[in-house]
């Protein structure tokens, strides 16, 4: 806390949006590397921690982990001494993803998101979830995308209290299939 009493929140990396490299762009199709990502987001985790909070072989954790520090997801911290005194190399998310434009064209975001929400205990009667089915005329869906966004950014932005608990959010608007076409 600070001196005044409000909680101190860290900052979040500033950046542009950039268009991801093939290399980026393949390293965030996967589900597994996106929870890579998050488990990293608060604190750095050696690959031993990350494969055992994702239940993961730890060298194939270990080639995800390799593949976003390579395309710059994922940044190694100062080596630490593990257990029986064994060199460590933590790992935290250096936070780029949020600017990456990526083709949508994996299921990565969707197999990260029903695997961490498979961990949501049964009995956490707080989880939301809403699904909607809209028909709005181009400068209304332009108008409600730029409104999400920018709602979704602000949050982003104000950074992360590590005090609080965390959060997730998975939104997607996609064109409805199941309905048919109007004439």
């Amino acid at each position: 806390m600070s001196a005044g009493g409000e909680r101190r929140r860290e900052p979040r990396p500033g950046g542009e949006r950039f268009e991801a490299s093939e290399a980026q762009a393949r390293a965030l199709a996967s589900g597994v590397r996106l929870r890579i990502l998050r488990v990293t987001l608060d604190e750095p985790l050696t690959n031993r921690e990350i494969a055992g909070a994702l239940e993961l072989n730890p060298a194939t954790c270990l080639h995800h982990v390799r593949t976003l520090v390579d395309t710059g997801f994922l940044e190694a911290q100062e080596p630490r001494r593990g257990r029986r005194g064994a060199r460590e190399i933590p790992y935290r998310a250096t936070g780029r993803s949020w600017y990456a434009d990526t083709p949508v064209t994996g299921n990565g975001m969707v197999e990260a998101f029903v695997a961490e929400l498979a961990q949501v205990p049964a009995d956490r009667t707080d989880v939301t979830m809403a699904r909607l089915g809209l028909r709005l005329p181009p400068e209304e869906l332009a108008e409600f995308r730029s409104r999400l966004a920018a709602l979704v950014t602000e949050f982003h932005d104000r950074g992360r209290d590590p005090s609080a608990e965390p959060w997730s959010l998975f939104l997607v608007l996609h064109p409805d299939t199941s309905s048919r076409p109007r004439d």
